[in-house]
């Protein structure tokens, strides 16, 4: 169970910002972001310790119907690859010292565990089903997933992790959260719908078309009588459409909500992560800092959707979670000003507003 935030400490926090020798409100952002880390932790004085990145991997059936030019080998490819270093994520892992855990959660691929230790394999399944013609998992295997993730963070959080970041690979995984934002907040689906890695303006038509039938035959069979897109069971619309590492990447947020880590936010694919699991708890909202809006078509529109403000809008698109470490020197800066900077009564200087 994901416990709120304490507002009624919101009060006392403000006030130590509100303090600190500078105009009110003139570090802007930082300043509610500090307010944000405070009430996560409860404390005039935040820390973060041991940051994390989890990038789980995973295919999509949806991918047989032409909706992404990523080939579906690419996905266990890059996997070895993050291994061996040479990845966008490990870059920016490496920069900004996140310790990064590559996992295994739904690739349609063996990896050979003596050749690739770097991959923890926790696979469900070798891929999702094709969710044009029948739902992505089965009940049993989205409770799996959601477990792959909390073991994941349970693992980071006993080596003194209190900020946490997720990423993912899966070619075509664009689609499921095309189709999540559309269910889940009532979105025109054509504005859900973008170019993913590089589809060319015929291509999206297509994926549309793919998703729009996709969304149909669903609704058909489980729309609640008298119930509005956005009032969808969440875990019901995961299970139907999300790929193993989103299922993955939605239980590591909530185990994370649920032990008081801050969760950094990436693009496109993490938002309809954290989207669903702000319908199943919605408390774990409190503990989410969305680090970057992307440059996939509706994104902006699913973080208006969701009162989302980013940290970061830097036209990034690559996913794996680089967003999010991208915006964490920013996470440092807010906890920094409200630990570091002095206030007007210690420093003596005349506090004029």
């Amino acid at each position: 169970m994901i416990q709120p935030t304490d507002k009624t400490f919101t009060a006392t926090l403000q006030d130590k910002i509100d303090n600190l020798n500078k105009p009110k409100g003139s570090l802007g952002r930082l300043e509610s972001l500090a307010l944000q880390i405070g009430l996560i932790q409860h404390t005039l004085t935040p820390c973060l310790t041991h940051p994390c990145h989890i990038l789980f991997g995973g295919d999509h059936g949806i991918g047989f119907e032409g909706v992404t030019p990523t080939p579906r080998e690419v996905t266990w490819q890059q996997m070895i690859n993050y291994g061996l270093g040479g990845g966008g994520v490990n870059m920016f892992c490496r920069q900004h010292g996140f310790q990064l855990r590559v996992v295994d959660a739904g690739v349609d691929y063996d990896f050979d565990q003596k050749k690739f230790p770097h991959v923890i394999s926790r696979k469900i399944a070798y891929g999702t089903k094709n969710f044009l013609h029948e739902a992505a998992m089965s009940p049993g295997e989205w409770k799996k997933a959601l477990a792959v993730g909390t073991e994941q963070v349970d693992v980071c959080a006993a080596e003194g992790c209190n900020i946490i970041s997720f990423g993912e690979m899966g070619a075509a995984n664009t689609s499921p959260s095309s189709v999540i934002m559309h269910l889940l907040l009532n979105i025109p689906l054509e504005q859900c719908v973008g170019a993913g890695s590089g589809l060319c303006r015929d291509g999206v038509r297509h994926k549309y078309e793919v998703l729009h039938e996709a969304v149909e035959r669903f609704l058909a069979n489980n729309e609640p009588v008298g119930v509005k897109l956005p009032l969808m069971d969440g875990e019901k619309v995961g299970t139907y459409f999300a790929g193993f590492e989103m299922a993955a990447a939605v239980g590591g947020m909530l185990r994370a909500a649920e032990r008081k880590m801050i969760i950094l936010v990436d693009g496109f694919i993490m938002t309809a992560c954290v989207l669903l699991a702000s319908r199943i708890e919605p408390a774990v909202m409190d503990y989410a800092v969305f680090g970057h809006q992307g440059d996939e078509g509706g994104h902006k529109l699913m973080l208006e959707g969701m009162g989302a403000q980013p940290l970061l809008h830097l036209g990034l698109r690559l996913g794996e979670g680089t967003g999010a470490i991208c915006a964490y020197p920013i996470v440092q800066s807010a906890v920094n000003m409200i630990n570091e900077m002095d206030n007007f009564s210690h420093a003596n200087i005349t506090k004029y507003f």
